[in-house]
């Protein structure tokens, strides 16, 4: 099942960061990136994170999910309404996100 676009416009309302978020659609799913990093995306109408240590520490109970088959697990973002939290989720994971990969 594809992600909605209306899902995908839920959560960057959510994060509301329009000058650091962007995304990019592939294949009916949407990869999300921070500061130019890529954070996770929204798969299947969920929001997955990569699951770097500041991400596990922020969400502990968090589940682990496969975006989509053969992918490595990511942690899923239960808490998508509260707007603080997401805000402080990506900034505590930006350190830990890998440098964009050089064209």
């Amino acid at each position: 099942m594809a992600s909605s676009k209306e899902y995908l416009e839920f959560i960057l309302e959510q994060l509301s960061m329009p000058d650091d978020i962007s995304y990019r659609a592939m294949m009916g799913e949407y990869i999300l990136y921070y500061r130019g990093k890529v954070i996770g995306g929204v798969y299947d109408n969920r929001f997955l994170v990569k699951p770097v240590k500041a991400a596990a520490a922020m969400m502990p109970d968090a589940v682990r999910e496969l975006p989509y088959e053969g992918a490595k697990e990511m942690l899923l973002v239960d808490n998508v309404e509260d707007t603080a939290f997401l805000q402080a989720l990506l900034k505590a994971m930006y350190g830990e996100l890998p440098s964009p990969k050089k064209k």
